[in-house]
């Protein structure tokens, strides 16, 4: 079934006015806290990976 460009745009068009867009409020929080929580996870596993390599050094006795 073939719809034409002209009909598909309008109905785009129809579409994109019943999004509800959030403001730049919601906007900023919701990007300042994935920032937050990416920075968070990025310390937790630097974290954990340094008390494994601890772990594996005094396992293995490499390292001074």
């Amino acid at each position: 079934m073939a719809v034409s460009p002209a009909k598909f745009l309008r109905e785009v068009r129809s579409e994109v006015t019943k999004v509800t867009w959030p403001t730049r409020r919601t906007t900023l929080i919701t990007t300042g806290l994935v920032a937050a929580m990416a920075a968070l996870t990025a310390i937790f596993f630097f974290i954990v990976d340094q008390v494994i390599g601890l772990g594996v050094r005094a396992l293995f006795g490499l390292g001074s």
